[in-house]
Formats: C-alpha cells, sequence, structure tokens
C-alpha cells in the first residue's frame, strides 16, 4: 500500500525537486521508504511513497525497474493471486512482492496481463524504450487514482492534494459539481471540485506516448466493465448457491491474509464484518485481532454487538467508545483528508477505528461492498416500490398528505416526489434514502440554476431484464460503494498508514454474486437472505436478530450541543451570502426546523455545513 505521483511537461526542464513538496503531502500513504524517477528528455517525473506490507525489504522499494531495465514502475496496492501469476508466466523474481509480477507480466504481455490481476491497484509503468507511459487502475477504483490534463500537462496522484503543490497547474474550482454533492453527499465520477482535475475510471487503463505532443482528450481503455459480468441467466438453486458462495468467501479471504505484517479485521457485529471475520479466524492459525467502535449513549452503541461476535468467534477483540470531544479531536480532518466536500459522516468513527488498529496491526479486512452486492439497504425496498405503476400515478397525490404528518412520514413523502425522468429515479431514490436534497428542493436552494444532472445514470445494457431492484444495486455498486464508501475507508485508514482490504471485491466473488437470483438476495423481505445463510453456517443465527443499524453516527445531537458552533460559523448569513451558492432564507428555515424537531434534516444541514467549510478553507 503506497502513494503515487506522476507530472509530464515538456514546457519546463524538471528536477527531483519538483514532487518534493507534493510528496510530502501524502507521506501518510507511505512512510517506510521514497524514492523518484527522472526522465529529464521526455519531462518525466514519477515518485512513490511505500508502506511496506510484502517483501519488507529494501530490494522491493519503488520506483522498480524490470529485469532487462526496459521498464519502471509506481504501484499503490495488492495483487493477491500473484503467486498463480508469477507460476503461469514462469517468472524468474529478485524479490517476494507482488510489484515485480505486474511489471515482468507486462513486460511478456503488456497490457493484456491487466486482466489476470485480482487484487486492488493503481499503477504506472514507464516503457524507456518506447517513451510510453501506461497508468490502470482496480475494477472497482478501490484504489484512489485523480489526474490533472489541461491539454499540455499531465499530472496523475493517489490524492488530490498532492496535485495542487505542483507548481505551475491550473488550479479553479468547479462550482458545477456542487449541486450533485448537495444531492448525493460526494462528487460524483468523474468529476472532482477542481476544474481539470478528474477521477481516473476503475477497470481501465491509459496510453501516453511522449514521443509526441499530447493529444487534445485523452482515451482509456477498459480491461473490464461491470455490466459486462451480467450473463442471461441467474443461480437460483438455494443450495448450490449458499454452497458456491461460501467456497468463494473463503477463498477470497484466504487470498487477502497474505501479509507480511500483523493483519486484523474491523468488526462491527454486523452480517458483513462478522462473516468476513469469522472466516478470517478460521483460516488463520494464530488468534485474529478485531476492533470496533462505539457511543457513550445507548441509542448509537452497537459495540456490546461486536463484542458478542468477537467473543463466539473468539478474536482479540479491542473496542474504543467515542465521546464527543473525540469527534471535535479530529473533525477537522474531513476537510484536510478527503480533499474535497464529503458528507459521510461515518467517516469520523472510520477515522478513530482505523487509529485504533493502527496500534496493533497494519492491515485490516471488512466487510464493505456486501450491501450493495446482497441488497442489503431499504432503497431496494422502494425502488421496487417507485416502479409500480400504480404508485407513479398516485404518487402525487399522495404527496401532499405526508407533509402534515411526522418525520418518517415526511421522509417518505421525499421519496415519493421523485423527479419526472426515469432515468433519474436511481439518484433520487439514493439521495432520500440519505436524507439528501432532492433535485426539486435544489431548485429552491440554489442562488444559479445550473445544470445538475451530471449523474451517471448509465443505461444497463445485458442479456437479461433487470428488475427495479438490481438496477438500484448496479447502480449502488458503480457509483456510491466506488465514490463513497471505499473513499472514505481508504482516506480514513491511510491518514493513520493502515491497510484495508474489501474481500466481498475478490474479482470472482463480484463475478458471482451479480448473477445470484434477486429472489435470494431479498427474500421474504430478508435483505442479504442468501449472505445471511452462509453466515448462519459459521455462527448461531440468534447473534444478528436485531434491525440493522450500519455505522450510525449521533451527528443530529451533536449538532444540537457541541457542534453547533459550526452551523454558527459556517452557516452564518454573512459566509452563506459571501459565497453566494444557496439562499440563506432556506438554509435558516432548514435550521429552525431542525432545532424545533424535525431530526431527519440534520443530513441537509450537514452537507450545506460541509460544502462551506471546504470553501472557507479553500479560499
Amino acid at each position: 500500500m503506497c502513494g503515487i505521483i506522476g507530472y509530464i511537461n515538456k514546457a519546463e526542464k524538471l528536477s527531483k525537486t519538483d514532487l518534493d513538496i507534493p510528496m510530502n503531502t501524502i507521506k501518510h500513504r507511505g512512510p517506510d521508504a521514497q524514492d523518484t524517477y527522472l526522465n529529464e528528455e521526455n519531462s518525466l517525473i514519477l515518485g512513490h511513497l511505500r508502506l511496506s506490507i510484502i517483501d519488507l525489504s529494501t530490494s522491493a522499494n519503488q520506483p522498480f525497474f524490470s529485469s532487462d531495465n526496459r521498464y519502471v514502475i509506481i504501484f499503490n496496492g495488492e495483487i493477491y493471486n500473484f503467486k498463480e501469476i508469477k507460476n503461469d508466466c514462469k517468472i524468474e523474481t529478485k524479490t517476494n512482492g507482488d510489484t515485480e509480477i505486474i511489471i515482468e507480466a507486462f513486460a511478456q504481455h503488456g497490457t493484456n496481463s491487466f486482466t489476470w490481476l485480482n487484487g486492488m491497484f493503481a499503477f504506472a509503468i514507464y516503457d524507456i524504450q518506447e517513451q510510453k507511459i501506461t497508468l490502470c487502475r482496480d475494477r472497482f477504483g478501490i484504489k484512489p487514482l485523480f489526474y490533472y490534463y489541461d491539454g499540455q500537462r499531465f499530472a496523475f496522484a493517489s490524492e488530490i492534494k498532492a496535485l495542487k503543490k505542483i507548481k505551475g497547474l491550473d488550479l479553479k474550482k468547479n462550482k458545477d459539481t456542487f449541486p450533485s454533492f448537495l444531492h448525493l453527499g460526494y462528487i460524483p465520477y468523474p468529476y472532482t471540485v477542481y476544474q481539470h482535475i478528474y477521477k481516473f475510471p476503475q477497470g481501465a487503463y491509459l496510453e501516453i506516448d511522449l514521443k509526441h505532443t499530447l493529444s487534445a482528450t485523452l482515451e482509456f481503455n477498459y480491461f473490464w466493465k461491470l455490466k459486462d459480468q451480467l450473463s442471461r441467466h441467474t443461480f437460483s438453486e438455494e443450495q448450490a448457491v449458499k454452497s458456491d458462495l461460501k467456497n468463494l468467501l473463503e477463498s477470497a479471504v484466504d487470498k487477502q491474509l497474505i501479509s507480511d505484517v500483523p493483519i486484523g479485521t474491523f468488526l462491527s457485529g454486523g452480517i458483513d464484518s462478522s462473516l468476513i471475520t469469522v472466516i478470517a479466524s478460521k483460516l488463520k492459525d494464530t488468534k485474529i485481532k478485531t476492533f470496533s467502535v462505539g457511543y457513550e449513549s445507548n441509542k448509537y452503541n452497537e459495540s456490546h454487538f461486536a463484542e458478542t461476535v468477537a467473543k463466539a468467534i473468539g478474536t482479540d477483540h479491542y473496542t474504543m467508545i467515542l465521546k464527543e470531544d473525540d469527534i471535535l479531536n479530529i473533525i477537522e480532518n474531513i476537510i484536510s483528508s478527503y480533499d474535497e466536500p464529503y458528507a459521510d459522516s461515518s467517516a469520523y468513527p472510520t477515522m478513530l477505528v482505523s487509529k485504533l488498529a493502527k496500534k496493533e496491526v497494519t492491515v485490516t479486512l471488512s466487510g464493505d461492498g456486501a450491501d450493495e452486492l446482497f441488497m442489503g439497504y431499504g432503497m431496494y425496498n422502494w425502488a421496487a416500490r417507485l416502479n409500480n405503476p400504480f404508485i407513479k400515478v398516485a404518487s402525487p397525490f399522495f404527496y401532499p398528505l405526508t407533509q402534515v404528518g411526522n418525520n418518517k412520514f415526511k421522509r417518505a413523502g421525499m421519496l415519493l416526489n421523485y423527479p419526472v425522468k426515469a432515468d433519474n429515479i436511481k439518484t433520487h431514490i439514493f439521495s432520500q434514502e440519505q436524507y439528501y436534497f432532492s433535485e426539486k428542493e435544489l431548485d429552491d436552494l440554489l442562488v444559479r440554476k445550473s445544470n445538475y444532472n451530471v449523474f451517471n445514470n448509465e443505461t444497463i445494457d445485458c442479456d437479461r431484464d433487470l428488475s427495479s431492484r438490481e438496477k438500484q444495486s448496479f447502480w449502488d455498486i458503480s457509483n456510491y460503494l466506488i465514490d463513497d464508501l471505499l473513499v472514505k475507508v481508504d482516506r480514513a485508514s491511510m491518514l493513520y498508514s493502515l491497510e484495508s482490504r474489501v474481500p466481498f471485491l475478490d474479482n470472482h466473488l463480484v463475478n458471482y454474486a451479480l448473477n445470484i437470483d434477486e429472489s435470494l438476495k431479498h427474500n421474504s423481505s430478508i435483505n442479504k437472505y442468501i449472505l445471511k445463510e452462509v453466515l448462519y453456517s459459521y455462527l448461531p443465527k440468534k447473534l444478528f436478530e436485531r434491525p440493522k443499524w450500519g455505522f450510525a453516527v449521533p451527528i443530529s445531537k451533536w449538532l444540537k450541543s457541541n457542534l453547533y458552533f459550526l452551523i454558527e460559523k459556517y452557516l452564518s448569513k454573512e459566509t452563506i451570502e459571501k459565497h453566494n451558492i444557496v439562499h440563506y432564507w432556506y438554509t435558516d428555515n432548514i435550521i429552525k426546523r431542525f432545532m424545533n424537531g424535525e431530526e431527519y434534516l440534520y443530513v441537509r444541514i450537514w452537507v450545506l455545513l460541509i460544502l462551506h467549510w471546504w470553501l472557507e478553507e479553500n479560499e
């Protein structure tokens, strides 16, 4: 696990010192070693910061050269099947790590080798002979990769903060992304909060020929697309699926336990993390370490669930009970760590549990990806409801009635008040399930009407007809998982130089899970049915007979107490009118309604607060 950075500028002569400051900004991603490669002829410089996980020797440091010295690589991530690739390609190695396998497989087979990689990765390979650089990112965008391109200069890095420190780049704010942030709580692919800086597409690679001037546009090639994994027929026989799924999960976890440093798991006590933990414990010879967070308030505290599961599995368990002061001590990290506006409040406990874990281990496994693959959210039920022809016709009549009810009724009403455009329904369902601003609310909230319909609502072309639940699940995997959840864990864990792995996103497991029949994912109103059945083959069902909590954070409570000063500071009339993005009267009305008991509005306040906080810190 590492940090990478590169810069191409043919208009200027580069030196190794050009990356000193940018690399220092992401030192947390690779505290164990760092170095650069400079090709003065082609005005190319590559930088690498290493967090040593596999093969801790200095011989595995990067930038790393191929055996024939033709290629040089900088690599961030882990390749879990590198030993298989080594055997298949008959690669002779001088190290025991995966970096050497990537570059030697590339030397033999070029970009065709990317399809063999099972893992999380972002890397750049420079062909010294052909003067060509190739960048590549994993199938799910687990590892971050951003790039800057203005038609003349090209740069890339693991985090935006590193790009911001490269001299001469034109970094203007991209205000067109603010509406989508207010709608989703994150800025969706391919955009970032800066003009000319973009998110590198997942499952793709890019080749740049340095013998020629940079082209006007960049052409990405895809070695893998999610929709291509959808087959005509689904797996529907319950016992066979249960057996296959169990084998795939054990294989995925087994691969991801490879490490030359201590390894543990995040354990919330829920279905996903418990399943990963019990399998890891079964496969490990030594007692596995597990980590969880809880809160002083019993309303939000589920740490006792994690402790109960940990006891049943027999792990060495560590718990951190969060106090409001703990949040106050790290709250500014949400702006500095995420580089752009990011409203997922569960980032805070994720940061703190990562800090806790780092005291004992260097690698953790998480349960991310399971909810999206196996339909674990309430939004999938809403997807089915809102695609009901009767609801479509009747919703305009139902909506006014909901606005005189309680908080829960009003929230349901917002889901019914969905846009006419059918292709926006998936983003609407997500937005309102998360309590963010709907498209209709944005019309009133925004000072300037802008084109905020930049959300990824692509039509899914495949060999079978997808149900409304399946379409919503596909959208979540392609968007929410990649642009929110994986971002959250990567930045939170890497802030403390901790590597987090996601077994549910193993290539083979994902390909299979996508084609499990919906009836086994959502069975008799039981979400994640088949995944739960697999879990119950390891642990007693009674341990999990409770409502789904998620990673709940008492932001609503805190905004009325210790965090109220943030509202006063960042949502004041002066601050809002200075930036002129939203109307103060609308914001003030929301705050008053929230303080008077409409609790669900806290997320709308939070997303507005984060946006204006970011604007203040990045003037």
